[in-house]
């Protein structure tokens, strides 16, 4: 009697360029960079406020306490700034790659059935192949 068991394999999906997708990535990194403009705002204004409350207690401790406020805020606006520059990146990435070309998007899971005598490793190599939304191809065992 044949053993049969279940088990769970990463299956890559990958994208093929076309100017419909380009123009939904280039979408979806100005809004991240839109969202992180946003945040840095708030950020200021938060810090501001805090220094102003601070001012008006007038403590002893309200410079190094101020200066302790205007480093995190830089700290976190720094950390802002380095997320903006890589989507900047990937938006330069996204204009420069070639139509038809295969990008890779995403990593998923499946579940599929191994039995003895199955070859393994060709089992583990799959892929889904998608152009605008709709898959085009499978790739591997199934």
């Amino acid at each position: 009697m044949a053993s049969k068991l279940t088990l769970k394999r990463p299956v890559n999906v990958k994208v093929i360029v076309t100017p419909a997708w380009q123009d939904e990535a280039q979408k979806q990194l100005q809004a991240q960079i839109a969202q992180i403009d946003q945040q840095m705002l708030q950020l200021d204004q938060q810090g501001q406020s805090a220094i102003a409350e601070i001012r008006k207690q007038g403590s002893l401790q309200a410079p190094q306490q101020i200066e302790n406020i205007q480093g995190q805020v830089n700290q976190k606006k720094g950390e802002m700034l380095q997320q903006k520059s890589q989507f900047l990146q990937q938006m330069q990435q996204v204009q420069l790659l070639e139509l038809g070309q295969e990008v890779f998007q995403a990593q998923m899971e499946s579940f599929f059935d191994v039995q003895e005598g199955d070859n393994l490793v060709e089992k583990l190599n799959i892929e889904i192949i998608l152009r605008d939304g709709v898959i085009e191809e499978i790739r591997g065992k199934i």
